[in-house]
């Protein structure tokens, strides 16, 4: 086991993980964070995305011990004061979701987008997505969405 120190939403956190456990899991079962899913645990789908020092990450793809000293910001971290984020809303007010499941990734990778990108084309938008999959949609309201909270 191997202690590390990060800022998860906010918050300073010590946690103990094994040098080979996923960020993802870290999150999920170390630290009760479980709007981070997993969906394919290959970095296909993007469901496990997160924000680490403000870029989009899936964390399946990143080793709990990496985030050491690092700065993570999950789908719990983004609303505050219980306002919705922009990208929250916007996603809420134009049914950019269905099911739910890859909702918060979406999210998480379209905030992302957003901090690097204020207004994205509607190609921009569906290539920053790419790597985020969704069985139920079409795209189109997730993209509208992101247009939507690019405009708020």
């Amino acid at each position: 086991m191997r202690r590390i120190s990060f800022t998860v939403n906010g918050a300073a956190r010590e946690v103990d993980v094994e040098p080979r456990e996923l960020l993802v899991y870290v999150l999920r079962e170390r630290l009760g964070l479980t709007g981070t899913n997993v969906g394919c645990d290959t970095s296909s789908c993007g469901s496990c995305t997160v924000l680490v020092s403000g870029e989009s990450v899936k964390s399946c793809t990143m080793l709990g011990v990496q985030a050491d000293g690092l700065d993570v910001t999950t789908i719990e971290g983004l609303a505050t004061g219980g306002a919705l984020h922009p990208v929250q809303q916007a996603f809420h007010e134009h049914h950019g979701l269905q099911c739910g499941f890859c909702t918060p990734g979406m999210v998480l990778a379209s905030v992302s987008l957003l901090a690097e990108t204020p207004s994205p084309s509607e190609a921009e938008i569906r290539e920053a997505l790419e790597g985020n999959l969704c069985r139920c949609t079409g795209y189109h309201n997730i993209v509208r969405a992101v247009q939507a909270a690019a405009s708020a």
